[in-house]
């Protein structure tokens, strides 16, 4: 999910920049939305704007241009080819396949609050959220009493934008988590999940705010899309930020912090709950006190292998296999060499190891299009490498195993525990959909 600050004459209008109308658009609001494969539970994980991280090469779908890759602020992939740049972005950060994207711009959220009938918010103080002082700019003009507040509309918009009154960017997240799951609440109480003409009108309503990829541009799917929350508890809902530090160069830059923000995507691309609200997790087959009796648990695959044609014999499939080991400590040796010989002796003849040395955290198996998709879950079942762990990306020209810097000796790879439900770090800024709680206002844009 996408907040782009796009300047046309009717954004400029709720939101200033009048000298940027017809710039490129940036998306300074950027959200990765999981619904578990069991419908159970979801999380929204927020990484913000002036997180430095990798963007690989882009074309814009629009005009042809192509970029470069480069290390930049993460806002600024969307202006390198549109939401399908910022999407191969977060899958290159997370190793994580996402399915959609949604964009929403100023006037979006002002017609999307207002289908929905307002969100409550609250705050500590009173706010106004003008001017930063001394700049004479900025400031999204939210001001409101100290309390609960129901919001729509423009005001909504306020809430959304104001950062310097919640102390920064790591506050604005915060307070959009808030919205976010004050309006699941609203929703939920108002059974709206289960009134099917409220349902279909907000479906329609978003179709005319948001901009959405191909697969769920119509009133349906939207409508199929946002079904598959009618389940979910609102105490199953976890909101996020990715764990941050300072850029090591640059006071106004963040990085990922390299402790935590790789447990976070690791419990994103195993499906492992943020909150321990759910039953206890079944023991897995070859675990401690698993019934080995029991069929071993089911991953969901990526959505093209679900309907792909069945694996293509081994010794006629094409595969690439490239060392990633240089993560946190110099790399193996040959190892794509050595996992190369070990899928040859499985029958995979046509194996071969790349010369690249492109560091990866973790061991993934990438493939270009869907008629791969069998082949690749084919070569990751015979090196033993989970189903999910098996991702389509644009960036690949064929199936690649990237053996990754969790897998530095052994041909087959090591079995890991999943992490534990709701073991993710405290420094994400964890907040959980029941969580009533009120934002602080920074002292400045307080008033009495």
């Amino acid at each position: 999910m996408l907040g782009s600050d796009y300047r046309d004459e009717a954004n400029a209008k709720l939101g200033g920049g009048w000298d940027t109308i017809g710039d490129p658009a940036r998306a300074d609001v950027q959200m990765l939305v999981h619904i578990s494969a069991d419908r159970k539970n979801a999380s929204v994980t927020t990484v913000p704007r002036d997180t430095i991280v990798d963007i690989p090469e882009c074309t814009d779908p629009a005009t042809g241009t192509k970029y470069k890759a480069t290390k930049n602020m993460i806002n600024e992939s969307f202006g390198r080819g549109g939401a399908g740049c910022t999407l191969a972005t977060w899958e290159k950060m997370t190793n994580v396949y996402i399915d959609h994207w949604m964009t929403i711009d100023f006037t979006g959220v002002v017609s999307m609050a207002d289908a929905i009938g307002g969100v409550d918010v609250c705050v500590n103080q009173n706010v106004f959220d003008q001017s930063k002082p001394g700049s004479g700019t900025g400031g999204s003009g939210l001001r409101l009493t100290a309390g609960t507040h129901k919001v729509q509309g423009e005001q909504a918009l306020q809430w959304l934008r104001t950062r310097h009154a919640f102390g920064s960017d790591m506050g604005r997240a915060k307070a959009q988590h808030m919205y976010m799951n004050s309006m699941m609440r609203g929703l939920k109480s108002q059974n709206a999940f289960t009134d099917l003409p409220r349902l279909t009108g907000l479906a329609e309503a978003a179709t005319k705010a948001l901009k959405v990829s191909e697969e769920i541009g119509t009133v349906k799917k939207l409508l199929d899309l946002a079904l598959l929350l009618k389940d979910v508890p609102i105490n199953r809902i976890t909101s996020a930020t990715i764990p941050v530090l300072q850029a090591p160069n640059d006071e106004n830059r963040l990085i990922l912090n390299p402790a935590d923000a790789p447990k976070v995507w690791e419990m994103l691309r195993k499906d492992v709950a943020m909150d321990k609200n759910g039953d206890p997790a079944p023991a897995e087959s070859g675990q401690p006190g698993a019934d080995p009796s029991a069929p071993a648990p089911s991953t969901e695959p990526t959505p093209q292998a679900s309907s792909a044609p069945p694996a293509s014999n081994p010794a006629k499939i094409a595969v690439q296999v490239v060392n990633g080991t240089g993560v946190g400590a110099p790399p193996v040796g040959k190892r794509a060499t050595a996992i190369a010989g070990e899928l040859v002796a499985k029958g995979f003849s046509l194996a071969k190891a790349d010369g690249a040395l492109t560091p990866e955290k973790a061991t993934v198996v990438r493939y270009a299009t869907d008629a791969q998709a069998a082949d690749a879950q084919s070569i990751a079942a015979a090196l033993g490498i989970p189903a999910t762990s098996v991702q389509k990306s644009a960036a690949a020209s064929k199936i690649t195993v990237l053996v990754g810097a969790d897998w530095r000796e052994g041909a087959t790879y090591p079995v890991q525990a999943p992490p534990e439900a709701g073991s993710i770090p405290e420094s994400a800024d964890v907040l959980n959909g029941t969580d009533t709680s009120c934002m602080d206002i920074y002292a400045p844009f307080q008033w009495k």
